[in-house]
């Protein structure tokens, strides 16, 4: 998704046609109070295992892990958050994840560490040292 568009249309035009790759780190939400403050950064990829809780919707405030991240839709789906279909079986109800905040990451995964570390050293302000006067 590069290059700059104002154009709406040109705008949902690029989100149905993101390659496969790139609506991984489309699919983005936000990280908690706390969890912004530890690792320094507003909002990470949403991945299988994270605990998240939803913001807006018919389920706010339910919390729990997410069991999968559908790429093509845009959706995620959590344990806990269900719906009974007419002939009885019980499906994941999908949820769009700006809609929802990441209170517990899942770090099992060793690049999605190394993204944070990465994130934490380069975001810090430096100090500028004062310039030596002379005379």
């Amino acid at each position: 998704m590069k290059g700059k568009t104002i154009k709406p249309g040109k705008q949902r035009k690029r989100l149905f046609q993101a390659a496969y790759h790139a609506r991984g780190k489309i699919l983005s939400a936000h990280l908690s109070a706390d969890l912004r403050k530890n690792y320094n950064t507003r909002s990470l990829p949403v991945r299988r295992g994270d605990t998240v809780r939803v913001l807006r919707g018919d389920y706010k405030g339910v919390e729990g892990k997410i069991v999968r991240v559908d790429r093509k839709k845009y959706r995620i789906f959590i344990e806990g958050i269900t719906r009974q279909k007419s002939d009885g079986t019980t499906i994941f109800v999908p949820i769009h994840p700006s809609k929802v905040e990441i209170i517990r990451l899942n770090l099992d995964d060793k690049f999605r560490k190394r993204i944070l570390e990465r994130r934490l050293f380069i975001e810090e302000p430096k100090k500028l040292e004062e310039p030596i006067s002379e005379g």
